[in-house]
């Protein structure tokens, strides 16, 4: 079976501060029928991210299909607060490379 990956199907793929002690992550697509082949694999679950990011469920604080946006977007609470010492990455913005090699079926 043909995959592509999900750093090729979205148009946007990002991660950002959602607060001091959250981080969120936008995947937006360009059209519908991307966005619907994407939502409907199943590759890209609340599983998939605490799998993919080696945490427990109870740090997913929100996990949302929202078609008018054509955005799937979830957003994870940080371990410590932006800024904390040891804290790796202040805005949050370099947490969303795991999700770009996630295979999706085509």
């Amino acid at each position: 079976m043909a995959t592509k990956t999900l750093g090729e199907l979205a148009k946007t793929l990002r991660s950002k501060n959602a607060g001091t002690d959250r981080i969120t992550f936008d995947i937006v697509f360009a059209d519908e029928e991307t966005y619907d082949l994407v939502r409907n694999s199943g590759a890209l679950t609340r599983k998939t991210v605490t799998d993919l990011f080696r945490i427990d469920d109870d740090r997913v604080t929100d996990f949302v299909e929202f078609q008018p946006a054509l955005a799937i977007k979830f957003t994870i609470q940080r371990e410590t607060p932006s800024g904390s010492p040891g804290e790796g990455d202040i805005f949050g913005s370099q947490q969303y490379p795991p999700l770009l090699d996630i295979e999706i079926p085509v």
